[in-house]
């Protein structure tokens, strides 16, 4: 039995390129010889990480998107281009607001 209570964070970054499920991370974790304290220690850091690497993914397809709608806003009230007017006022806006959307759901979606 292992009774090291430190978390090796370089096992949960492999554990995370390789996509595990919790379940498969806590059988890795018992054949290891960890006590259930630490493989429940181990698992709320798997989760911990997961969550944030996904909430990093939503934050950047927030700014992407508020890019786009600034970047839409600013192009509609200039014009430089009168016969794209309606394609920039309603498809780069409405593509702006699909992007942050998608962004949202990462950052909330559990």
């Amino acid at each position: 039995m292992n009774t090291n209570n430190a978390i090796d964070t370089s096992i949960i970054k492999n554990w995370l390129n390789e996509k595990y499920s919790i379940a498969t991370v806590e059988e890795k974790l018992l054949a290891m010889g960890y006590n259930t304290s630490v493989v429940a220690d181990y698992i709320v850091a798997y989760k911990k990480q997961k969550r944030n690497k996904r909430q990093f993914i939503g934050f950047c397809f927030m700014v992407v998107g508020a890019f786009l709608g600034f970047l839409s806003c600013t192009l509609t009230i200039l014009n430089p281009f009168p016969e794209f007017y309606n394609v920039i006022l309603y498809g780069l806006t409405s593509l702006a607001i699909a992007v942050i959307v998608v962004g949202l759901y990462y950052v909330f979606e559990d």
